[in-house]
C-alpha cells in the first residue's frame, strides 16, 4: 500500500487550506443528495390517495374469471386480493357497480424476474354492457425481462375504438418506463381520475398524464357512458413485450400480482347531478406544482406518445392535431429517449 502524503502536501495538491476535507465532504454529500433528488419527481403537493379510505375488497368487487387463481387477503379496510397466471389460466375481478365518474385507485405490487408477455391491468370499461362498441380507460403493466424496467401503458378507447379488429383498433397509448422506483419491491399506488372534463393518471399521487375533453360535443374522443372497475392478469405474448419478441415463459410461473387498498370515490349512474367526481388537484385543475411533477415524469420517463408517432393516422385521433392529449399547457415535452416506440 502506498504511503500517505504528508498533510501539507495533500493540502497543496487540493489547492485549498486545512479546512478543505470537511468542506469537500459537505459538497460531496450535497451532490449525492441532489443526484438522488434528480431521480425522483418533484413533490406534487396534493395527495388524492390520502383523502379516501379503502374498504374490504369483497364489499366492492367480485371474481370475474379465474376465481381459482384469486386469494382475498384480509377483511378490513386494507384488505385486497392476489391474482396469478399460470399455463392453465389467468384471473380477473370486477366492481359490483358501475360509475359515471370518480377516483379509482389501487396499491399494486408486481412480480420480479422474468415476466415478459404478461400483463397486469387496472382499468375502467363498459365492454360487458356495450360489446363491440365499448369505452375503456387503461393502466396496463407490461411484463419484462430481468434487468429491464416494467412499462406502464396508459390508454383510452372511446365508442368501440378498441373493438375494430387487427389493424383497425384506435388506441391512445402513452407509455412510461417505471424506472424511478422498483414496482416489484413494494406496493405503489396507481389511480385514474375520470371527471366530465378530463382523465388523469397518477402514480404515487404524481399525475403522469392528463387526457382532456376538448369540447361539449367531443363524444367520439372522450368516454361518457358508465363504466365498471376491473383488475386482471393475463397472457399477451403476441404484443406485450417488445412487440411480442419475448413471450410468456411458464417455467417462471405462477406470475403473481397483488392488489391492496382499493379506493373507489365515485358517482353511480343514478346519483343526483350534485354528485361530482373528486377534483384532480387543490382546485378543479392541476396546480402548477402538480404540472411541474407531471412534466418531470413525461420528460424523463415517457417512452411512447401516440400523438408524436409519425406512423399513426392522426385523422383517427383528431385531438392530436392540437396536441389535445396533453400534459401541462396542453403540450407534451418530448421524451428523452423515444417519441414513437
Amino acid at each position: 500500500m502506498a504511503a500517505a502524503a504528508p498533510a501539507g502536501h495533500r493540502h497543496a495538491l487540493l489547492g485549498v487550506g486545512a479546512a478543505a476535507p470537511p468542506l469537500l465532504l459537505l459538497l460531496l454529500l450535497l451532490l449525492v443528495a441532489a443526484a438522488a433528488d434528480a431521480q425522483q419527481p418533484p413533490s406534487p403537493g396534493f395527495y388524492p390517495s390520502k383523502r379516501y379510505r379503502a374498504r374490504p375488497f369483497s364489499r366492492d368487487f367480485r371474481a370475474l374469471w379465474g376465481a381459482q387463481h384469486q386469494s382475498v387477503s384480509g377483511t378490513g379496510n386494507g384488505g385486497g386480493v392476489t391474482i396469478w397466471l399460470d399455463s392453465t389460466s389467468g384471473s380477473g375481478f370486477k366492481s359490483r357497480r358501475a360509475f359515471r365518474s370518480g377516483y379509482f385507485g389501487a396499491s399494486v405490487k408486481l412480480q420480479a424476474g422474468y415476466t415478459a408477455g404478461v400483463i397486469t391491468a387496472f382499468y375502467l370499461s363498459n365492454a360487458d354492457a356495450h360489446p363491440g362498441f365499448h369505452d375503456e380507460v387503461d393502466m396496463e403493466f407490461l411484463g419484462t425481462t430481468p434487468g429491464r424496467p416494467y412499462t406502464l401503458q396508459t390508454n383510452v378507447y372511446v365508442l368501440g375504438s378498441g373493438d375494430g379488429g387487427p389493424g383497425r383498433v384506435v388506441g391512445r397509448e402513452v407509455k412510461f418506463h417505471l424506472d424511478w422506483f422498483d414496482p416489484t419491491a413494494d406496493f405503489h399506488h396507481y389511480a385514474i381520475l375520470w371527471s366530465p372534463t378530463h382523465i388523469i393518471f397518477y402514480v404515487d399521487d404524481v399525475p403522469i398524464r392528463r387526457y382532456p375533453r376538448r369540447s361539449a360535443t367531443a363524444a367520439a374522443t372522450f368516454p361518457r357512458r358508465p363504466m365498471w372497475v376491473y383488475g386482471s392478469i393475463w397472457d399477451a405474448s403476441s404484443w406485450a413485450t417488445d412487440d411480442g419478441r419475448y413471450r410468456a415463459d411458464y417455467r417462471y410461473s405462477p406470475f403473481v400480482a397483488r392488489f391492496s387498498g382499493l379506493l373507489l370515490r365515485a358517482c353511480s349512474p343514478r346519483a343526483p347531478p350534485r354528485c361530482r367526481a373528486p377534483s384532480g388537484g387543490p382546485g378543479d385543475a392541476l396546480s402548477p406544482q402538480q404540472e411541474a411533477a407531471m412534466r418531470w415524469v413525461q420528460r424523463n420517463h415517457m417512452v411512447y406518445n401516440y400523438c408524436l408517432d409519425p406512423k399513426r393516422d392522426h385523422g383517427l385521433t383528431p385531438e392530436c392535431i392540437h396536441h389535445a392529449d396533453a400534459g401541462a399547457g396542453d403540450t407534451y415535452p418530448v421524451p428523452h429517449n423515444a417519441t414513437s416506440s
